[in-house]
């Protein structure tokens, strides 16, 4: 460096300033007591459970799904046989939205970029042999979720198994979709009722299921950097929150099982730092805001899947040194349950390769790597603990933002409808995904064999390889359920659940009863457009 030049200061990938060293002056204002604790207590800071990873490893939990139930169950059945030991669903965009696959918009999508379900024949044939009291189960969908989950308890209690004995997660973040993933198929208000629904539904009859997965995932592949990704995520839980309280449900009652979904990006101390953060955070706000007396309630617990917007076409090997990263980031932030993201996944629905790449870098980060040897092998560093600090101070400057758009006894659930009626949240994952693009555009982020260190030659990869007549195949068998069923039992059952909505009860008992008339999703999300109209974006951009 020229002299009298002086060094510009490092920041990480959110822009949060890094300082060359740290020393314990960075720690002067924290209390060990009260911001870090043991691990398993209070502000459960450096980890959810006392013994972590010497107790239980996290649930190896690669999502799939493509196609109809079939060719997904067969995966799934390929991952159960390479290590997983949890299984995570991925929906196509019709079912997403709430629509048949002979809908006109459905055309060409059908299992594209997801497995198709259109009734609770395909549920059951999703399922197909698999011990549903055994084998935790994920179900990634949001506005239709009560259809979802109604179909999935119906199988199960065709097949005998109690409800009690149900281990798994539905998404179920209705409000996230309007700023993330923009697969709603309802308003705000009308989306967010259903969520309680199941929140209150399953809180009294599903009593191990985890209602909500509280999404800050599809926030960051949004473009949304890790203070908005965790701000976002907490205001959104902070509103669900309020509104189960507002329903009657005692906070202890059901925020044992609320869960939550973050991405993991490059930047590999501040994706811990922002694990560790929301812990803390999540931890207080239920216990001094909404009161919450068992530690189960102020326990957050999360599904970590590394980020497929990092993952790139130029040179797409180096995608399994990207997902390595993440993964180990993941890991030593503490999460309950990992997803590795495909190497191939810039191009595709990820190969059976791709998948057996992404598992194998879960086993050898479990048994190879020594980072499972002991709790929280992070706890101390002036660096990580500074970097938390700073990471929870930006993040309240959002949520007290966005509460600040509300009013009355539940201002969270107010002024996150309001963020969202005003294109807010999205405004702001918007300058944060342009100004990140800037960077990699003029060099100042450097992303190999993107903008710096391109290879010459192109890797060769044995693409997954869809078969577009599966989608004729779903239309045909969703017209034989049709052609199968009783028309008066399915127009009774949709009529219970138009009058079930018009009269603002739980909606799920008239969905369970709706799918076990064989009514599809698309009849049932029909139904309640009916009664809540449909949404369209208002494009805020």
């Amino acid at each position: 460096m020229a002299e009298g030049m002086k060094e510009q200061p490092k920041r990480s990938l959110s822009g949060l300033k890094v300082k060359p060293v740290y020393t314990p002056d960075d720690l002067a204002n924290t209390d060990f007591t009260r911001d870090l604790g043991q691990p398993g207590e209070f502000p459960f800071t450096r980890g959810p459970y006392s013994n972590m990873y010497l107790g239980r490893l996290w649930t190896r939990r690669q999502i799939a799904g493509f196609g109809t139930a079939q060719a997904t169950n067969e995966r799934y059945r390929f991952l159960l046989d390479h290590g997983q030991n949890g299984i995570s669903t991925d929906f196509d965009h019709p079912t997403l939205t709430g629509y048949d696959s002979d809908h006109e918009l459905a055309e060409g999508e059908v299992g594209r970029l997801g497995v198709a379900i259109d009734s609770v024949r395909d549920m059951d044939d999703l399922f197909l042999d698999i011990p549903l009291d055994q084998v935790s189960v994920s179900l990634t969908i949001n506005h239709p979720a009560i259809v979802l989950l109604g179909m999935f308890l119906s199988v199960a209690e065709k097949r005998s198994v109690d409800w009690g004995t149900l281990r798994g997660t539905v998404q179920n973040d209705s409000l996230k979709e309007f700023h993330g993933q923009k697969t709603f198929a309802l308003g705000p208000s009308a989306s967010l009722k259903l969520t309680t629904d199941i929140v209150e539904f399953c809180t009294n009859h599903v009593p191990n299921w985890y209602t909500i997965s509280i999404s800050g995932y599809h926030i960051r592949e949004s473009g949304s950097d890790a203070v908005q990704e965790l701000a976002f995520t907490i205001a959104q839980g902070m509103a669900y929150v309020e509104s189960a309280l507002e329903r009657g449900l005692p906070v202890d009652s059901f925020a044992p099982r609320l869960s939550f979904f973050f991405g993991c990006h490059n930047d590999v101390f501040e994706e811990v730092a922002k694990y560790r953060a929301a812990r803390r955070m999540w931890a207080r706000i239920m216990k001094d805001r909404y009161k919450a007396s068992k530690p189960e309630s102020m326990r957050l617990r999360f599904h970590t899947q590394t980020l497929g917007s990092t993952l790139m076409r130029q040179d797409p090997q180096n995608n399994i040194a990207r997902g390595t990263l993440q993964a180990l980031a993941a890991v030593l932030g503490g999460t309950q349950s990992l997803h590795v993201s495909g190497y191939d996944e810039a191009f595709d629905i990820p190969s059976e390769e791709a998948m057996r790449m992404s598992l194998a870098t879960q086993l050898i980060l479990s048994h190879e790597s020594g980072v499972t040897n002991t709790v929280d092998p992070l706890a101390g560093s002036y660096f990580v603990e500074s970097m938390t600090n700073d990471i929870e101070e930006a993040a309240w400057e959002y949520i007290n933002k966005i509460e600040a758009m509300g009013s009355g006894a539940y201002p969270m659930k107010s002024g996150i409808l309001s963020a969202i009626d005003t294109g807010y949240i999205e405004l702001e994952i918007a300058r944060s995904a342009y100004e990140y693009q800037l960077r990699v555009e003029n060099g100042d982020q450097v992303v190999v064999g993107l903008n710096r260190y391109q290879s010459e030659g192109a890797q060769k990869l044995e693409l997954f390889q869809f078969d577009p007549e599966e989608e004729e195949w779903q239309k045909d068998r969703l017209a034989e359920t049709r052609g199968g069923r009783s028309s008066a039992e399915v127009k009774s059952a949709l009529s219970d659940l138009k009058q079930a909505a018009r009269d603002d009860k739980n909606l799920m008992p008239p969905v369970l009863e709706a799918v076990g008339a064989l009514a599809t999703e698309g009849e049932i999300l029909d139904t309640m457009r009916d009664v809540y109209g449909e949404y369209v974006d208002p494009g805020v951009f």
